[in-house]
């Protein structure tokens, strides 16, 4: 069932957002080669509940942790540990959510860790392009499968692929909610967008294979080809003047900067 929220809930999601998205910019701050993905675990744990939330992920069925820490191969749903140490030319995908005020934020983003090869930016630049691509979509009267169509056909295009088995959702008093917000389809196809639905688009994308590997641990996806997946997302409220942007990378840019999802010059 998908759930209408009313401006003072979308209000509400939004601050959980914003929370996220400032704790996205602590980690901004901590990310660097030689810290471990549990260090990161524990920033992130104790700026949420500092700021009066409570990490969403963190027992959510059975996860051990606050947030997803995903590194090169890994798509999503990395496990923090003490044994993941970050190195120069990693990249790291981090998912993070808070529940604030009742209502979920929830939102990822995928850093560079030191000096990042140019082909794995430019995997990275596609991505975050993709997501943006897909909430231009996001319009009362349009469809899900228009949102799906256009990140996957601007990831194709570029010859990336889309991971099939994970998929965009939507958000409210829980964290997953319906309807399920796939990174491929076809135009006019999927739920009706309605004004006051939230969702969450979440491009996985991989720059080989599409093909991934679920890990023993029963939560990593990896690719199977073990080539570099990066992942990146917005909440974002259906709205009439068009969608709103429940989250933001605002705070976390204004550490690592922009300068790398500027295009290579031709």
């Amino acid at each position: 069932m998908i759930y209408i929220k009313t401006d003072e809930e979308i209000e509400l999601m939004r601050e959980a957002n914003q929370l996220v998205g400032k704790t996205l910019g602590e980690l901004a701050k901590h990310i660097a080669p030689g810290v471990t993905t549990l260090q990161l675990d524990r920033i992130a744990e104790t700026f949420i509940r500092d700021h009066g939330a409570e990490p969403s992920f963190l027992g959510y069925g059975g996860f051990p942790n606050s947030i997803c820490a995903s590194v090169n191969e890994n798509v999503v749903h990395g496990i923090p540990s003490d044994k993941v140490i970050l190195k120069d030319g990693d990249i790291i995908s981090v998912d993070c959510g808070t529940k604030l005020n009742g209502f979920v934020g929830d939102s990822a983003y995928t850093f560079c860790v030191g000096n990042v090869s140019e082909p794995v930016k430019d995997l990275l630049r596609t991505t975050k392009e993709s997501l943006y691509k897909g909430i231009e979509q996001a319009q009362v009267g349009r469809r899900v499968g228009d949102i799906s169509h256009a990140v996957q056909e601007w990831c194709e295009k570029k010859n990336y692929s889309v991971v099939r088995e994970l998929v965009g959702h939507g958000c409210g008093r829980e964290m997953h909610e319906d309807p399920e917000v796939p990174n491929y389809g076809r135009r006019g196809c999927g739920p009706l967008l309605k004004s006051g639905m939230c969702i969450c688009i979440e491009p996985m994308i991989n720059q080989g294979s599409k093909n991934v590997v679920f890990e023993a641990d029963g939560w990593t996806v990896r690719t199977k080809d073990r080539k570099c997946s990066a992942h990146f997302e917005h909440c974002i409220a259906i709205r009439p003047e068009g969608p709103l942007i429940l989250s933001s990378f605002e705070y976390l840019e204004a550490v690592v900067g922009k300068e790398i999802w500027l295009s290579k010059q031709q």
